[in-house]
């Protein structure tokens, strides 16, 4: 290639062990950050693609983990860059009821595994409509229980930020939901 890096094609048996690992993770990320099952499951399919040619040598499991859900969110934000998400997505997203948002936790988006305890949707969509700078630590947080110094390196900044962008994304969702019943959550 004409930047000095190699072309690496990685082993299925490599990618299959990714995606069975850390597969759900990414797709309930997508999910979060793009409000679509058929959005989330493009980036899903992007993301190990990307991993499957990537020239990145791993340390750890963790270090993957942590490329994996980077280059999930890097999708996410290439994907609401494009004409069709701000000119049609938009659109329909006017017309989307809120209570038909899917809940990136539910059995149904991540084949059986998720955290149906956890399944609230006026909580899933007042999570959807966070900005993005809070909405990806928070859900990185809570539903990854991801430390804010794992976050920090997904993110790419500060962990001060990480922990800054927490507060007020929880409080964002606390005015959000203010006039919830949080017994029926």
């Amino acid at each position: 290639m004409a930047d000095g890096r190699e072309r690496v094609q990685r082993s299925d048996a490599f990618v299959r062990d990714a995606m069975s690992a850390w597969g759900d993770s990414v797709l309930r990320l997508a999910l979060a950050q793009t409000g679509s099952r058929a959005d989330a499951e493009d980036v899903y399919q992007d993301v190990f693609v990307s991993l499957a040619c990537s020239p990145t040598k791993f340390e750890s499991d963790e270090h993957l983990k942590a490329w994996l859900l980077r280059v999930t969110i890097n999708r996410c934000h290439d994907l609401r860059r494009t004409w069709w998400w701000r000119h049609i997505a938009s659109m329909e997203e006017l017309d989307r009821e809120p209570s038909t948002s899917e809940d990136p936790t539910s059995d149904s988006v991540v084949g059986g595994r998720g955290h149906p305890k956890d399944s609230c949707p006026p909580l899933w969509d007042a999570l959807r409509r966070l900005p993005e700078r809070y909405r990806t630590p928070v859900f990185l947080f809570y539903v990854e229980e991801m430390s804010c110094a794992r976050i920090a390196e997904v993110a790419g900044c500060r962990e001060s930020t990480v922990r800054t962008r927490l507060q007020r994304g929880r409080e964002k969702l606390r005015k959000t939901l203010e006039g919830l019943d949080y017994e029926a959550i």
